[in-house]
């Protein structure tokens, strides 16, 4: 199943924990891999207090400067593929109930790094 998710801002962090759960069925007891459709966007587990999102995207930036990559000759988003790197494309969470086995502070977080963007998520049950 693939969930539509509209991205807000150049560098931002979306918590789509509640709408993985609602593409997995009630009967489920197994693995969920979720996965991104993009190369500049990434899927991380962590967690969604509002700040920790804001900083979130601050360490992306600094970390990742905007200018001076060869790629950036081309469409001028070298910095975002390089952030989609050090995120990953993808997740594996367990399920128990047809729910996500997350830790008390979890959640699944989507990472937008060229946005604002629509993004696709693919939600795989095994």
């Amino acid at each position: 199943m693939a969930i539509s998710v509209e991205t807000n801002g150049p560098t931002a962090v979306h918590a789509v924990t509640d709408r993985i759960e609602a593409a997995i069925p009630a009967d489920v007891d197994g693995l969920v891999t979720v996965f991104v459709r993009h190369t500049t966007a990434g899927v991380v587990v962590n967690e969604p207090e509002s700040r920790l999102l804001e900083d979130f995207e601050t360490f992306l930036e600094d970390l990742v400067p905007d200018e001076g990559w060869q790629h950036d000759r081309l469409d001028g988003n070298a910095d975002a593929h390089l952030r989609a790197t050090l995120l990953g494309e993808s997740v594996t969470v367990p399920v128990s109930a047809g729910e996500l086995d997350l830790g008390r502070w979890q959640a699944v977080l989507l990472v937008e790094c060229d946005g604002p963007r629509t993004r696709s998520i693919d939600v795989v049950v095994h």
